[in-house]
């Protein structure tokens, strides 16, 4: 129990590291560059889960796949993280324009269910153990 609750402890920080970079990455494409900004967020989004896997890989989980399966394992990962994406895009859709929360609230509470969501999955499909 005690490595699950350090393992959510170093996903936590990795991703408000992930999402910080995100968000500065994004802000100097757009605001300093002025990319567009759709260009920017993808720009962002793939910097920012570059990073993601790393730093996952090298302080959250441990790996079950050899080395000459890095590629697979990174896209498996990548997949990871568009599905949480979508799963973010769509309870965002849902929790405002059908439960009618405001976006902001709505927001920490699909990032709640999102970050549980990553976890669990990155656990089953890259680590691979309970």
């Amino acid at each position: 129990m005690k490595r699950i609750f350090q393992q959510l402890m170093n996903f936590a920080l990795v991703g408000v590291l992930a999402t910080l970079i995100d968000y500065l990455v994004f802000a100097l494409l757009f605001n300093g560059l002025k990319i567009n900004y759709l260009i920017a967020t993808v720009a962002a989004f793939i910097v920012s889960t570059v990073f993601n896997y790393w730093a996952s890989m090298r302080y959250v989980f441990s790996s079950r796949f050899e080395d000459n399966e890095k590629m697979r394992e990174f896209m498996i990962f990548v997949t990871l993280s568009i599905s949480g994406l979508v799963l973010t895009a769509l309870l965002m859709k849902v929790t405002v324009d059908y439960l009618l929360i405001h976006p902001n609230i709505a927001k920490i509470l699909v990032t709640g269910v999102v970050m549980v969501f990553n976890f669990v999955t990155r656990k089953l499909f890259i680590e691979g153990r309970d």
